[in-house]
């Protein structure tokens, strides 16, 4: 095989680096992607799709599948839990989808990992391998070698880093050590729709906001599961993030809230916690014929719920890039982390602050709650044009 034919090779089998697959053999790349999983799947529980996801997945042409998979909420709903006063409340259709086009949607993250899956799996090039982790590369100039950790060495056109906040690629390229840990402990539980308190059982994405602490809670799949997310700052740390939580530590944490929290959290016998970790925004994250993509490139905290939704977008902007420059994968790496690096810096810094702003103390909590109460829906919808608006989203990839 000649150099013009190999395959562009993917680290990490995550939604980013399913996307970049499936974007890339859209425009007649062939690809082989590496997870070092013994199966590739997705652990989890829920994840938010804000429009701007859906606008990539009309260009990724699954659509149809995700909606299949996905619950559309009524409302966007914010709750104070020491109160329990509403703060905030926007319909997701009158307002939102009526501006941007596009819905927002909640989903497994499982579901959405299958549907990319599915749709890799039909394409013919596409290879996948697994049990098989990328542990680092060698540019040489006509094409890249990549080093896998059962010794074997392979040959790929390019390279592209998928491979999460640990990734090996990254610590190749940029060397900037370990993550930024925030301090915050998510611990998230999905429950069948019985064991939801009757009065929480609507159809909402909706946040009760707390001192140094928060809770999501929203359906999913249709209703027949509810997805919970409860977050709240501690010193603890553990690498890694899918350990089980402590749920006395947990009780500890959201005491003096609301009875309606309070249930929510007594209803859950085995919780899964990670920590929360970032990194500081970077403007260059590629290397002659390797990139980065997703949390590899900008691992963001949750609190905007735009992780996989910015993965999703480089994986589109990439395949963009690599289009319109066909074969020099050097200046169609720089072009892709030029044209994202800013908007996913400030997705990066803007999660931070919503952090602090759900976790509110004090004076702070009620200046959230007065500016909240008097922001109308139109001042909502022009605050987050920047990151739903499609026009927004196209120069984000193209």
């Amino acid at each position: 095989m000649n150099n013009s034919q190999l395959p562009i090779a993917v680290a990490g089998g995550g939604i980013g680096g399913l996307t970049a697959a499936l974007a890339l053999s859209r425009i007649g790349i062939p690809v082989h992607l590496f997870e070092q999983a013994h199966e590739i799947k997705e652990i989890g529980a829920g994840i938010q799709l804000g429009p701007n996801a859906f606008h990539i997945l009309k260009h990724l042409g699954i659509t149809d599948q995700v909606n299949q998979l996905a619950s559309f909420p009524n409302d966007l709903v914010v709750m104070d839990s020491l109160s329990g006063e509403q703060v905030m409340r926007i319909s997701t259709g009158t307002h939102i989808t009526e501006r941007f086009g596009y819905p927002y949607g909640l989903i497994h993250r499982a579901d959405l990992h299958q549907v990319l899956l599915q749709a890799c799996m039909a394409s013919p090039l596409i290879d996948l391998s697994t049990a098989t982790k990328v542990v680092d590369f060698e540019d040489i100039g006509s094409h890249v070698v990549v080093a896998l950790e059962n010794g074997e060495k392979v040959d790929a056109a390019a390279l592209i880093g998928a491979d999460g906040l640990w990734s090996k690629v990254r610590e190749r390229i940029i060397g900037d050590g370990k993550p930024r840990v925030s301090g915050h402990i998510a611990y998230r539980a999905v429950l069948p729709i019985d064991a939801v308190p009757e009065e929480n059982r609507t159809n909402c994405m909706t946040l009760w906001a707390g001192p140094k602490n928060h809770l999501v809670h929203y359906p999913l799949r249709g209703g027949k599961l509810f997805n919970l997310v409860a977050v709240f700052h501690s010193d603890r740390y553990d690498e890694g993030w899918d350990s089980f939580g402590e749920a006395e530590e947990l009780i500890l944490r959201f005491k003096g809230v609301v009875p309606a929290v309070q249930q929510m959290l007594e209803k859950i016998e085995s919780w899964r916690m990670w920590v929360l970790c970032d990194r500081e925004p970077i403007k260059d994250w590629s290397l002659g014929r390797t990139t980065l993509l997703g949390d590899a490139a900008h691992p963001t905290l949750q609190y905007l719920a735009q992780g996989a939704c910015m993965a999703m977008e480089d994986a589109v902007c990439l395949a963009n890039k690599v289009a319109s420059m066909p074969g020099a994968y050097e200046a169609a790496f720089k072009a892709y982390d030029q044209t994202r690096y800013q908007r996913t810096a400030r997705v990066q810094l803007t999660a931070r602050l919503y952090g602090q702003v759900y976790h509110a103390v004090g004076a702070s909590r009620d200046l959230r709650n007065s500016y909240l109460n008097n922001r109308s829906p139109q001042q909502f919808l022009d605050g987050n044009a920047w990151l739903y608006d499609p026009k927004e989203v196209d120069r984000a990839i193209f």
